[in-house]
């Protein structure tokens, strides 16, 4: 079939700070550093810790960063989230504690799925997928305040010390 779309690329995120997003993605995710070309400013790739190793999300640093106001734009925009999948479900939520970022919970209703939901230092929402089957422990806590709800920004900023 010609004119077939097969597949996400990548993602690209604009930081104003590449330090923490880098140790967001690689220490906290466990995601992976790969090569990037010389774009002539400050960046990283970040891949999937595959054996092809896939650089699925782009950051963006200095001067290709900032928008019109020379200011660096936070959140997610009109993308609401981007989506992860991963295993360990409850070794997530422990690196979260251990390093003070907040999260929320969800159980998909009528599938097997359990999801995390979390902010990059840029204000970027994340949903980490996991399969419920494959999962150990107790179920998401859907319980107020810890519930994700669709929407709804529990992103501060000023909180995230994101190391």
């Amino acid at each position: 079939m010609p004119g077939t779309i097969t597949g996400l690329f990548h993602v690209a995120i604009k930081t104003a700070d590449l330090a923490k997003t880098r140790w967001f993605y690689c220490d906290l995710l466990g995601l992976s550093e790969v090569a990037r070309p010389d774009f002539g400013y400050p960046g990283a790739w970040i891949a999937v810790p595959t054996p092809v190793g896939e650089a699925i999300i782009h950051i963006y640093a200095g001067g290709p960063a900032l928008g019109t106001d020379n200011v660096v734009p936070s959140g997610s925009g009109a993308i609401d989230h981007i989506s992860l999948t991963g295993v360990g479900y409850h070794d997530f939520i422990a690196r979260f504690r251990q390093h003070g970022v907040d999260w929320r919970e969800f159980l998909v209703p009528n599938t097997t799925y359990w999801q995390l939901f979390v902010y990059d230092p840029s204000g970027v929402q994340l949903e980490l997928t996991f399969d419920g089957r494959a999962e150990q422990g107790p179920l998401p806590d859907m319980s107020p305040g810890r519930r994700y709800v669709a929407g709804s920004s529990f992103f501060v900023p000023s909180q995230k010390e994101y190391a």
